[in-house]
């Protein structure tokens, strides 16, 4: 699933999905939910945390579209097993990881010869999104 991209981050994320797929009726279940990002080429990942529910608001979807979604809505907003996830974001922990292997190696080099501490092994920060 892509998350659909708006203006700018709010807390709420969004994803087209069919009313009868094995995420609705999991999320009817089980509202809690864990999602994953990940940018290999610069060693970036993402956890967020969130609950979930399921819309069939047409505004939104049409504030959402693209035209690349009639690869799986030929018909488009009027398509009627088109749906919306709606996750709200409660906590997210990012990874930052230096770039690439030589990086890493040379910090590694670095430290091993100086006898300090490897201080280039990226970041790791946790954060609460709840809106209090």
């Amino acid at each position: 699933m892509a998350t659909m991209n708006t203006n700018e981050f709010q807390g709420t994320l969004w994803f087209f999905t069919k009313i009868d797929s094995l995420k609705v009726h999991e999320i009817e279940d089980e509202q809690t939910v864990s999602l994953a990002y990940a940018d290999t080429s610069s060693q970036r990942y993402i956890s967020v945390q969130g609950v979930a529910t399921v819309s069939r608001d047409k505004a939104k979807m049409k504030e959402l579209w693209t035209p690349t979604l009639k690869a799986w809505f030929p018909e488009g907003l009027e398509d009627p097993e088109i749906a919306l996830i709606k996750v709200e974001a409660e906590s997210a922990e990012i990874w930052d990881s230096p770039p690439s292997k030589v990086v890493r190696l040379v910090g590694l080099a670095k430290a091993m010869m100086t006898g300090k501490p490897y201080d280039n092994a990226g970041d790791h920060r946790q954060m609460d999104l709840k809106t209090h």
